[in-house]
């Protein structure tokens, strides 16, 4: 049982107590402009216990209103540190650097944001400057917390750093929150995994620092060996759920695009021999349109959104030959088969390449565990390539694994082994997916890139402004030399804004680059608040008067910064090229779900990429053609990312799979392409 299991149940038995006891609260009159948390900290309670008591405000509340405020003879259901700080509070002095904000600055001397704010509350009424002269707070700090009894197999382990929280009022978004902090929505979620699918009002969020939490040892105990997995066909056999079901009566379902026979069974919740009993047509496969028994009473509809031009490979499986997928993965066994419980800890805390493959190969193993349900007649081998920067285990594997008989191999990881690979078994023309790697590189004709590489994403994002006949207009700093010149040779109708004598951006230029009868495109190619401040500004000014949307071509860190308001942004409708889409469909939930189910975490997004590679490629090999033939074929889409490979100028495939996304005015993100 772990901890936050224990407070759960904490926070039900205390729910009970208060409305069995007669004077278990207490009646508070909202004032004018009170929240919820100025009433909790009055009360001395959380938020939490007071839309325990009180759900209907969870909407908001007024002048006014009673709100029912738990006994303070009542403890907070929150388990807070008891935090000792030492005597005399020595303090140090910070000058701030480019790129730095007020929450990465307190994460980087490992103290409290909170703390790091209140100290300079003088010198940031304006905002944090470069160059500005901050205080920072001792670090000495300790931290005790409750013991918990847990399961032999769990270690509790404490961080001793203070925590800072926020707990989450009404209406409030992970944008907002983000923002309100100096953090990236990324960085909030990494700190509370548990709000990546869901914010919840009253959840206390972790802001800095680490709560302590209950960490299961991870140990390895030999060199793993290949690993062969037999993935045959399923028998169809009726079980004792389908004779329940049967009992239970039965709804109409008429069938979508795009949906299998896995995608319909886990959305019923039966499985798929179970499916098929009660509807023995499933055996020639699954066509739109058809009308299916399913469990339930009346009619069933689902909507789910179309996802494009792309084929859906898992409608057209031929089961033939066997065949044969390799994944060469960099485990680096050998070099940690000698570590102890402690060491391995250690090395799993620190080693985020060590973290990256662990999490790539989770995601394929789900990928292999989806082939197999599909019935799909395909032998996988997964061997350590023994990779890092400088060495790899390649060449002996190639040569002792006789890999020139595989029909695809997916990895290594570093772009060079990757091309290694290819070049061994470039006559054999074995194809080898790059599965991570932003280069370009070397070509071979049996090579493909997996990954978009980065000029990609810029020319995704001109090729979709040309598509909808826009106005192009460019706001480039100097110094982005390459941008200039890749904007400048592939995209002449591009024009750029002009700069005044004294080396200031020509916002007056801007202006006369509008146009009315089109959408007038700006391009921010800059980090300098500055010039994103002033071009935004004159943006918002002419919001009236022209059709105007604001594009970046590249990540851009600048603008998480506290100066740059993602107000500006949302209300400019930013688009951007991004390498991954957000999925809110049935089926990308029933992976997420059962992902989490069995690795007890929601899976990152390099568990996702190794889902989403593993999973094509199989259904690749799958369509009675090579895998080269389906490259030329199929564009195709799996839960996080699209697969479009096209071939190379001079040989080998890229993956120009790339999305555009927007922002919206309520700061959701969608895809626009």
């Amino acid at each position: 049982m772990n901890k936050l299991f224990l407070i759960l149940l904490l926070s039900l038995s205390i729910s009970n107590s208060l409305f069995a006891q007669e004077k278990g609260f207490v009646k508070h009159t909202v004032k004018k402009g009170e929240t919820i948390s100025q009433i909790a900290t009055k009360y001395k309670v959380t938020p939490f216990d007071i839309y325990r008591l009180n759900p209907d405000y969870q909407a908001g509340i007024k002048e006014n209103d009673i709100v029912l405020i738990p006994n303070s003879e009542v403890k907070s259901t929150a388990v807070l540190p008891t935090v000792t700080k030492p005597k005399g509070n020595p303090i140090k002095n910070h000058t701030t650097k480019p790129k730095e904000n007020l929450y990465s600055i307190a994460r980087d001397y490992n103290v409290d944001f909170n703390e790091l704010k209140a100290l300079n509350e003088d010198v940031l009424k304006d905002g944090l400057k470069i160059g500005q002269v901050i205080k920072i707070p001792s670090t000495t700090i300790s931290t005790t917390v409750e013991p918990i009894v847990i399961e032999s197999k769990e270690v509790v382990k404490t961080e001793k750093e203070k925590v800072s929280y926020h707990v989450v009022e009404p209406k409030e978004t992970k944008f907002g929150i983000a923002k309100k902090y100096g953090m990236t929505v990324e960085e909030l979620e990494a700190k509370n995994p548990e709000i990546v699918t869901n914010l919840t009002v009253g959840y206390k969020l972790i802001i800095s620092g680490t709560a302590p939490k209950t960490v299961i040892e991870k140990t390895v105990v030999e060199k793993p060996k290949p690993v062969v997995y037999e993935i045959s066909v399923p028998k169809t056999v009726e079980t004792e759920v389908v004779k329940t079901i049967k009992k239970s009566g039965f709804a109409n379902y008429e069938v979508k695009p795009k949906e299998t026979l896995y995608s319909l069974s886990q959305f019923f919740g039966i499985s798929q021999e179970e499916l098929i009993n009660l509807n023995p047509n499933l055996k020639d496969g699954v066509k739109e349109g058809m009308i299916l028994k399913v469990p339930g009473k009346g009619s069933i509809t689902k909507v789910t959104p179309s996802t494009g031009v792309f084929s859906d490979l898992s409608k057209s499986i031929q089961i033939s030959t066997k065949k044969q997928l390799v994944l060469l993965i960099p485990f680096n066994a050998s070099k940690i088969q000698a570590d102890t419980l402690k060491t391995i800890g250690v090395r799993l805390k620190k080693d985020a390449f060590l973290n990256m493959t662990l999490d790539f190969y989770s995601g394929a193993l789900m990928a292999i565990d989806s082939a197999k349900t599909l019935g799909l007649n395909i032998d996988v081998k997964i061997l350590d390539s023994e990779e890092n920067k400088l060495s790899s285990n390649v060449v002996n594997l190639v040569n002792n694994n006789q890999l020139e008989n595989t029909d695809a191999i997916i990895g290594p990881f570093y772009q060079q082994y990757v091309e290694k690979v290819a070049d061994l078994l470039n006559s054999k023309n074995v194809p080898v997916i790059s599965p991570l790697s932003k280069e370009i590189g070397k070509s071979y004709c049996n090579l493909y890139q997996a990954m978009p590489p980065s000029d990609f994403a810029k020319s995704a994002m001109f090729d979709y402004m040309i598509s909808k006949n826009g106005n192009i207009i460019i706001v480039s700093d100097p110094k982005k030399v390459s941008n200039r010149e890749f904007i400048t040779k592939k995209y002449p109708v591009a024009q750029f804004v002009t700069f005044t004598e004294k080396g200031a951006l020509d916002l007056e230029n801007l202006k006369t680059l509008l146009v009315k009868d089109k959408l007038n495109y700006v391009v921010l190619d800059t980090e300098k608040t500055g010039m994103i401040l002033g071009t935004t500004n004159k943006l918002l000014n002419e919001l009236s008067n022209f059709q105007i949307q604001l594009v970046i071509i590249e990540p851009n860190d600048t603008l998480d910064f506290e100066e740059i308001s993602m107000k500006r942004l949302t209300i400019l409708k930013m688009l951007y090229p991004s390498l991954n889409r957000e999925n809110n469909t049935p089926e990308a939930a029933i992976f997420e779900n059962k992902y989490k189910a069995i690795n007890k975490v929601f899976p990152s997004q390099y568990a996702v990429r190794g889902f989403d590679v593993t999973f094509d490629t199989m259904l690749r090999l799958s369509q009675g053609k090579t895998f080269e033939n389906t490259a030329n074929d199929s564009k195709t889409e799996q839960v996080e990312s699209k697969f479009e490979y096209a071939k190379k100028d001079t040989e080998g495939y890229l993956n120009k799979g790339v999305y555009i996304m927007q922002y919206n005015e309520d700061l959701s993100v969608t895809q626009v392409n």
